[in-house]
């Protein structure tokens, strides 16, 4: 007698196959961006900002997130829903993240939104490279290493809210760290472009930077790029 259960089955095995085929392709990532964003640009929108616990942050760039992409301007997200953020694995990072990675979102929190949307939209398309703690760990560092306000000042641009062309900052940027990355602006209440964010790329296993395969959207006005007070 033949086993009627046999072709389901097969079917079955083909489909798991395939989920877990496409999920291994959409972790490995073909480079990360790392993006850091100005708050006084943030909070200068009709959005505007709530500060989160325990207060205001210092004037000093943020951490956006970590995210892999593909060289063909496609990116995975949302790779694995059974890794949600655990706190436990992060809490000797939780200081750190709460200065160096603050939400500035309404209603006020401590960032666990904030981190939890970037992990499970982006970390999780990375855990082939870095594990949860590694993810949040390597952006810390990254930061620290970069420091993009002391190398944008070093370059005289202040955040008085002056005006400054668009190749200075990123001529200062590339000076830094060796590689051209992606700024981008956004508008703020006064109409003015003003410095908003930056994308620095490393390479496919979160090491080393890299010259942008693929630069965001700059919206930047190259004359005149205000940088706000904070």
């Amino acid at each position: 007698m033949k086993n009627s259960h046999l072709p389901l089955m097969l079917l079955w095995w083909a489909f798991i196959l395939i989920l877990s085929m496409d999920l291994s392709g959409a972790q490995a990532c073909h480079f990360f961006y790392f993006v850091q964003q100005w708050p006084g640009s943030v909070c200068d929108t009709r959005q505007s900002c709530c500060y989160p616990t325990p207060g205001k942050p210092s004037a000093n760039f943020g951490v956006h997130g970590l995210w892999p992409n593909y060289n063909d301007g496609v990116y995975p997200s949302n790779c694995d829903p059974h890794s949600p953020l655990d706190l436990s694995k992060i809490s000797d990072l939780l200081g750190r993240m709460q200065s160096e990675w603050p939400m500035l979102a309404c209603p006020s929190s401590s960032g666990r939104q904030f981190w939890q949307h970037e992990w499970e939209k982006h970390g999780t398309c990375s855990e082939s490279v870095l594990d949860q703690r590694r993810y949040f760990l390597t952006a810390l560092d990254l930061k620290r290493e970069v420091n993009l306000l002391g190398t944008l000042q070093a370059a005289g641009i202040q955040p008085d809210g002056g005006f400054y062309r668009f190749s200075s900052i990123s001529n200062a940027i590339k000076a830094a760290t060796g590689h051209t990355s992606g700024i981008q602006c956004n508008i703020g209440e006064d109409k003015n472009s003003q410095l908003y964010q930056v994308y620095l790329c490393l390479d496919s296993s979160a090491n080393s930077f890299i010259d942008c395969p693929i630069l965001p959207r700059s919206s930047c006005n190259s004359d005149r790029v205000a940088f706000l007070a904070f």
